[in-house]
């Protein structure tokens, strides 16, 4: 902890007022809230906008700082007197400042309020006091006093006159008083334990019925201002027979008692008794008010004749805690005496505890550190004793706190870490009590909103996707759509798609593809050929608009279905242009004699490269059929003998077995003719190069033999 002490000493001409500032600055850390203390003194009844201090300099803050700061003036209810000129870094006077009316008799007078500084949280406790100025005259409780004196009076005699009331204190309060004429009469002012003047007239003289029945004389009360101030009373006397003994009040002379601030009205609070050795109307005591305050004659009335006190209205323990009367007790030949009653006022548990924001924040990141502060609150309670202590607390199981920092104030602070893809709003309910019986209670509920900040990265539906095009697709269809999501919120969550650079098969990716940034669709830039590619394998990118963005990548295949749109390819017999094709087949040739073999090859895939065989012309086809035979790895066929009496023509038809209707057909390209040798017995043998085309397993080329039967 830290104090500054500065002092520093003003004077303004036309009062003549010394003013006087004091500095504290306590610093508390462990926390980020700064508290501070300042006052100043200024006279009462300066003008609107009037120079209070220079509070930037004074507590060393940049005026920058006020202005990002939000600096201002918070005010515990009531009137703000003070404002703050945050492009000066100034105090000055909002409006008139009556200090009578502020503090009434209480000295010395000040009035405290909070300067609030955001970001980080500065609170500064700022106590102005108003120093008198004369500004008030002396005010008799009555301008006319009627007393009644026996002319057999001894000289000597006092009688207690109401002591006049001035607002002003200090030098600027009642100093002296003047009675006028003094023939019979002088004046005795006297200081009471308190301070208080209280005045008495004393009789000099006899006085004599006969010659005078009745005397008139002024009272005059000064106070000690410059230029001073002062009232008068008329004082009537009327001069009376034979009264001997005067009443005997003050026994005790002081009177105390207590009474609840919640009476009803109409309370006795005490009765004071006097007693007079005098029979008959002489002995007859009456009571009244000598001197009270003009608060205290509207709370309490006395009764004349039974000296009962009572309450007259409503008491309020916080707004005065005691009272001081002085009563005269005086009997019908006008000898009197005075006495003092001391009233205190008891508190009662009548105000719960209030709850004022001095700072608050209503939305805070989630990436917040523990203990950062949200609120700065102060709680009191008007009542004093057990019944102004208070607890504070709020609702359990947030993360959050409560911190007591100074007197009266409290910090809301976090406990643990926020995260606002969990909770994203905090009702925090701020709760208080007194140690009254029964206790009284009060709450504030404050909504915290949790901002975001771009702490989840996007994440895909799936690891990974995949999808189908079917080939001689058109340029620009769309093909997929990828999504991403983001747990943030707002711009954080805004994603946008890209893809990855790379190629394909030598082609950049994004040749074949795009992708829509906002949407993730996904479109093909080309048309797809299967032949050529059969799929392809790319990254797409997911980003945030965050600061810094966060970015997730998910792999995309593509793979290209096959369309029927190749017809199938004879490899064998090779033909050369539109040459006929011949075949030699023994005249011996029996049924069942492989003629030859049909090779053909289809590049397309699966079922659409599925091939069948089929004579399409023929001289006499039920010679001769074409099948597909199944050969072993390593199969040499070996030829068979038969007897054919001629020479047939042929055609050839391969087709492919696709399920869909666009199907190819291939021939030969020209006349296929069998030629029967009748001299050829030998054994047909095959080349090794049609055995070459069997043995391949993955080839998807089909073999057809066309055999014939003799008649």
């Amino acid at each position: 902890m830290v104090i500054f002490i500065i002092l520093s000493h003003r004077r303004r001409s036309t009062m003549q007022l010394k003013w006087q500032t004091v500095f504290f600055c306590l610093c508390f850390y462990g926390m980020d809230v700064v508290f501070c203390q300042a006052r100043y003194s200024i006279p009462e009844e300066m003008p609107e906008g009037s120079f209070v201090g220079n509070i930037a300099k004074d507590l060393g803050i940049e005026i920058s700082r006020l202005i990002s700061g939000k600096a201002r003036v918070v005010t515990k209810g009531g009137r703000q007197y003070v404002e703050l000129s945050r492009d000066k870094g100034a105090l000055v006077v909002k409006e008139r400042i009556d200090r009578e009316e502020l503090c009434k008799q209480t000295t010395p007078c000040s009035f405290s309020f909070d300067l609030i500084i955001e970001n980080p949280i500065q609170l500064h406790r700022i106590t102005v006091e108003v120093q008198d100025v004369n500004d008030n005259s002396p005010k008799f409780p009555k301008s006319k006093i009627d007393l009644t004196i026996s002319e057999n009076t001894a000289p000597g005699t006092r009688f207690p006159l109401d002591s006049a009331v001035d607002l002003d204190v200090g030098i600027n309060g009642i100093q002296n008083y003047a009675l006028m004429p003094t023939d019979n009469f002088k004046l005795d002012v006297n200081n009471r334990a308190d301070g208080k003047k209280y005045v008495e007239m004393v009789l000099q003289r006899e006085l004599d019925r006969e010659e005078r029945n009745e005397l008139k004389l002024v009272l005059t009360a000064y106070d000690g201002g410059s230029p001073k101030k002062s009232s008068t009373a008329q004082i009537h006397i009327s001069v009376l027979d034979v009264n001997d003994n005067t009443p005997a009040l003050c026994k005790p002379s002081v009177y105390k008692a207590e009474v609840m601030e919640n009476s009803p009205l109409g309370t006795v609070v005490t009765t004071v008794s006097a007693a007079d050795a005098d029979e008959g109307v002489n002995g007859e005591v009456s009571y009244s008010f000598a001197q009270a305050k003009k608060e205290a004659r509207k709370l309490f009335e006395i009764n004349a004749d039974r000296g009962e006190i009572t309450t007259l209205n409503r008491l309020d323990f916080e707004t005065e805690k005691n009272y001081q009367l002085y009563i005269k007790a005086m009997d019908k030949g006008g000898l009197a005496d005075t006495c003092k009653v001391i009233i205190d006022v008891v508190d009662v548990n009548d105000n719960p505890p209030t709850i004022q924001l001095m700072s608050f924040s209503n939305t805070i990141a989630e990436n917040s550190p523990v203990g950062t502060t949200v609120a700065v609150i102060n709680v009191e309670d008007a009542d004093s004793g057990q019944n102004g202590v208070v607890q504070c607390k709020i609702n359990e199981h947030i993360p959050f706190k409560i911190e007591s920092s100074l007197t009266d104030y409290y910090a809301l602070v976090t406990d643990e870490i926020l995260d606002r893809e969990h909770i994203a709003e905090y009702n925090i309910t701020i709760l208080v009590s007194d140690q009254g019986s029964p206790a009284l209670h009060s709450n504030k509920t404050l909504t915290v909103k949790i901002s975001d900040v771009n702490d989840n990265a996007p994440v895909f539906g799936s690891d990974q996707f995949r999808t189908f095009i079917t080939e001689n697709n058109s340029p620009g269809v769309a093909v997929l759509t990828v999504k991403a999501g983001d747990a943030d919120w707002g711009p954080n969550a805004r994603l946008s798609y890209f893809l990855e650079d790379s190629d394909v098969m030598g082609n950049p990716v994004s040749s074949l593809v795009s992708i829509n940034s906002d949407s993730g669709v996904i479109h093909a830039v080309r048309s797809f050929d299967y032949e050529q590619m059969k799929s392809l394998t790319f990254n797409v990118t997911a980003r945030d608009g965050g600061s810094p963005p966060l970015s997730s990548e998910v792999m995309v295949t593509l793979i290209v279905q096959d369309q029927n749109d190749n017809a199938p390819q004879v490899l064998y017999p090779v033909q050369t242009g539109g040459s006929v094709v011949a075949e030699i087949v023994p005249r011996s040739a029996d049924v069942g004699y492989l003629v030859t073999k049909v090779v053909a090859v289809d590049v397309d895939s699966g079922q659409n490269a599925w091939l069948s065989y089929k004579l399409q012309k023929a001289t006499d086809r039920a010679l001769f059929e074409v099948v597909i035979p199944y050969y072993p790895p390593g199969y040499a066929d070996t030829g068979v003998t038969g007897t054919l009496p001629h020479m047939y023509n042929y055609d050839v038809c391969m087709t492919t077995n696709s399920r869909k209707s666009d199907c190819k057909y291939s021939t030969l390209g020209g006349q296929s003719v069998l030629v029967v040798d009748p001299s050829f017995s030998e054994t047909l043998q095959r080349a090794m190069k049609e055995k070459e085309f069997l043995e391949n397993a993955e080839s998807p080329e089909m073999v057809g033999c066309c055999l014939f039967y003799s008649t």
